[in-house]
């Protein structure tokens, strides 16, 4: 069973992508990637935004009226850091923060 079959935009899958590209290199990440934000962004548009989906279940998931911040501020912000060159945030030189903020690391 499933407790919860929402979407919420989180941004945990499309991170955990990112992460595993950045350590591997290997390409069939950016393949998943984009298959993720093709799919993403097939069911959670609207006229004014994206939108939380009541359930993944349903092959057209309804939409809820609500866009959480964190689909800006760290969803987005994963997929454009998988897609841009990695010097751009070097995971040597940069930590990221909880909502994905980059940190000069100083160890």
């Amino acid at each position: 069973s499933i407790d919860d079959p929402s979407y919420q935009l989180r941004p945990e899958a499309i991170e955990s992508v990112f992460i595993l590209y950045r350590l591997t290199a290997d390409p069939s990440w950016l393949e998943k990637g984009w298959k993720m934000f093709e799919a993403i962004v097939k069911h959670t548009k609207t006229d004014i935004a994206h939108a939380r989906l009541v359930s993944v279940m349903d092959e057209t998931p309804a939409h809820e009226d609500s866009m959480e911040s964190y689909w800006l501020a760290e969803t987005l912000k994963y997929f454009y850091l998988l897609y841009s060159e990695p010097d751009l945030v070097s995971l040597d030189e940069f930590v990221l923060n909880t909502e994905a903020h980059p940190f000069r690391w100083r160890g």
